[in-house]
């Protein structure tokens, strides 16, 4: 059962299928330098050995030919050199995340639904959690999907969406928010994993928005590090102050949205990748008593 979204509203965004071409790494190599070739006076010089008829006079001009010198052989240690036209399969060989077969941002999306469908109806698959696949992702993980999500214990991606080993790139804070380094690395997950879709998933009752809501007008800081988490949530609690009804459940749908903003305008990375239709950012809420996730 879905919870309508009565907040600030996460347009979602249309998103081109189209995946970004992996680009193939050349490793260069070098070949042993080759043996200088003998000087021409060697290479006619005659042996005593092969013209047994002849006299000790005889010389290499009169012969009536030179035999024919061999070509030399094939070095055979020497390491060919990079083919610069090498083939992206030529690259993948090396690199685990050369050949991504990653899905579009709507097929992301779908699967997301999908899974948290078997969720809500405890009918849940645990796909990708064999020891074949524990196998296959050791050698390189190409996640479908990333989710910003809250730390919140009750809120695990993994188990929420159904999803397996290598699936989901999962970047946690309390109060889904995004500093610099969870933009780096929501960055590293789309630049190099080539995921193409972003979740950022609040939830009801969050403590971390309860504690900004309860700190707007507390005349005394929050101790130790709280501040950090309490601040980029301050912004969202303004917005929803003078609404009536739930303020924690509104902030909790407006600090989704602000994020989702914040990553939807943060360049040069994600923005471009937007722009060029290869990504898809959206908000969602976690129902915890349902286990149903609203996606927008």
């Amino acid at each position: 059962m879905e919870v309508a979204w009565n907040g600030p509203k996460v347009a979602p965004y249309e998103a081109n299928a189209e995946r970004a071409r992996p680009i193939p790494i050349v490793y260069q190599t070098t070949s042993p330098k080759k043996k200088a070739p003998p000087a021409e006076s060697e290479a006619h010089a005659p042996h005593a050995a092969d013209h047994p008829h002849d006299t000790p006079a005889k010389t290499a001009h009169d012969s009536p030919a030179a035999p024919a010198v061999p070509a030399a052989a094939p070095d055979p240690h020497a390491v060919p050199a990079a083919d610069p036209h090498a083939a992206p399969a030529t690259a993948a060989a090396h690199d685990p995340h050369a050949a991504v077969d990653g899905l579009s941002p709507a097929d992301s999306l779908a699967k997301l639904k999908t899974g948290n469908d078997r969720f809500v109806a405890g009918k849940p698959e645990h796909p990708d959690q064999s020891v074949a696949r524990r196998s296959e992702v050791a050698k390189g993980q190409h996640p479908y999907a990333i989710i910003l999500s809250c730390s919140d214990s009750r809120v695990p991606p993994e188990l929420v969406f159904d999803a397996g080993l290598g699936d989901l790139f999962v970047v946690r804070v309390a109060g889904n928010t995004a500093d610099e380094s969870a933009i780096g690395s929501i960055e590293y997950a789309v630049e190099h994993l080539g995921a193409t879709l972003i979740v950022v998933l609040g939830h009801e009752r969050c403590g971390a928005v309860k504690a900004a809501v309860d700190s707007a007008d507390a005349t005394a800081p929050a101790p130790g590090h709280l501040p950090a988490v309490l601040e980029p949530i301050a912004p969202a609690v303004k917005q929803v102050k003078n609404f009536p009804g739930d303020t924690v459940d509104f902030a909790v749908r407006a600090n989704v949205a602000n994020t989702v903003e914040q990553l939807k305008t943060s360049d040069p990375v994600l923005s471009e990748r937007l722009k060029s239709g290869k990504l898809q950012i959206v908000g969602g809420r976690y129902d915890l008593e349902t286990g149903a996730v609203e996606l927008k």
